[in-house]
């Protein structure tokens, strides 16, 4: 009895397992900021947004992230990046949030077609 427990117990864990592994995806998403203070915070809202890989490159302005999708999205991330002053590829930042940011911080920002 004690090994079919065991067993059962081994077989529920691969389930979940495979189960998480599948419900993970990657994104990589154009993100506008110029410095490192800039990739802390970014990281950071992206993390808070529920990813749980987020690296963003200075020289690129491309933010790897993976996340499950379960309990995220892409869009969700965005929006959390986009609410701390940061615009990205799909989401555009308020103005209050974008002059909230160091003056470091505060890059370029492309005009809006209109």
């Amino acid at each position: 009895m004690k090994k079919l427990s065991v067993l059962l117990g081994v077989i529920f864990s691969f389930i979940l397992s495979n189960g998480h592994a599948q419900s993970t995806t990657s994104a990589n998403v154009k993100v506008y900021g110029n410095c490192e203070k800039c990739k802390k915070s970014i990281q950071k809202a992206a993390k808070d947004a529920g990813a749980t890989e987020a690296k963003w490159n200075v020289d690129t302005k491309m933010l790897s992230l993976t996340f499950d999708t379960t309990v995220t999205s892409s869009k969700k991330i965005q929006a959390k990046i986009a609410a701390v002053g940061y615009d990205t590829e799909e989401t555009t930042a308020t103005s209050a949030a974008y002059k909230k940011l160091d003056e470091c911080c505060q890059y370029d920002r492309k005009k809006k077609k209109g």
